[in-house]
């Protein structure tokens, strides 16, 4: 009798979310398998419990997936987790809490194609700034666009101090450089895009983080990128269907919440379904993802 896919979950939170449960069931696994609260400190005895359960051969149709609404935690979640494999007795794991590294890295791969295909070269050299940066997926979002060679500034309605401080703890965390900026009223936006060449808007659903007043100071902005499907959008002029779309009023071009979210649909069920279809084990992050969306980008 074949075995059936597992896909074990794991979650710091109250509940695991809806829509992990349903992508990983298109993506093929049979048994899904929720754990809530789970601690850090929890990851280990859970994981060996997966993993000694099985024969090695049948660890190939055996996963962990790490959610949440923490990406720095989850970062750590699936480090305890790897840590705790015991060969030959391994699994594939997957972090992408709430979401957010699947997200971010449509946005930022999707941002980067178009500033190929503008002429601009990529992401090296590029000011970016992310409003909303202190959510899961502006962090994550940051880091991807700093590891691609851009000057990255994590904004937040908080304020400087706020900024500043996920900025670095976040930076610090994963080895690259960001920086704080305060987007804490209209002229503090104001002030904080007009010298970005990419906008970032990673803020709550249904909240506009840039009217069409402040992107007129956005002299130097080549692309917006919003990740709000609800409406008013998060960038005045970027509709949710938009792909390379002329901003209105500036010299940039629009990507939004639903052409980045297909990017982002095809990338988490490609790494979802890679874990089965790998001959090997393997640890999915954030870099993964970016990785898997570029890829996707790509093949377009």
């Amino acid at each position: 009798m074949e075995r059936p896919y597992i896909l074990h979950m794991f979650t710091p939170g109250r509940q695991m979310s809806p829509f992990d449960v349903n992508m990983a069931a298109d993506a093929g696994y049979q048994v899904l398998a929720p754990y809530t609260d789970v601690t850090l400190d929890a990851v280990r005895g859970l994981t060996q419990d997966a993993i000694f359960s099985r024969s090695p051969k049948g660890l190939a149709r055996t996963a962990i997936f790490i959610g949440g609404r923490d990406a720095v935690l989850a970062a750590d979640m699936l480090e305890r987790a790897q840590q705790a494999m015991v060969p030959p007795f391994t699994v594939s794991l997957m972090a992408d809490p709430s979401g957010s590294y699947t997200t971010a890295a449509a946005m930022v791969a999707a941002v980067e194609a178009e500033l190929v295909a503008m002429g601009a070269g990529g992401l090296t050299g590029q000011r970016v700034v992310v409003l909303g940066g202190t959510g899961p997926v502006g962090r994550i979002a940051g880091v991807m666009a700093a590891m691609a060679g851009a000057n990255v500034a994590l904004s937040s309605r908080n304020g400087i101090d706020v900024a500043e401080e996920a900025a670095q703890q976040t930076g610090q965390r994963f080895g690259v450089t960001l920086h704080g900026i305060s987007g804490g009223d209209r002229d503090a936006v104001r002030r904080s895009i007009a010298d970005a060449d990419v906008i970032l808007a990673t803020a709550a659903a249904g909240v506009q983080v840039v009217s069409a007043e402040d992107l007129t100071a956005a002299t130097r902005l080549k692309v917006a990128a919003d990740v709000n499907a609800v409406p008013p959008e998060g960038i005045a002029g970027v509709g949710v269907m938009d792909k390379g779309t002329p901003v209105a009023g500036t010299q940039a071009r629009g990507l939004g919440a639903l052409a980045i979210g297909n990017v982002k649909y095809q990338t988490q069920q490609r790494l979802l379904r890679s874990m089965n279809e790998s001959a090997e084990p393997v640890v999915l992050g954030f870099a993964e993802a970016f990785e898997a969306a570029r890829a996707l980008l790509r093949q377009a």
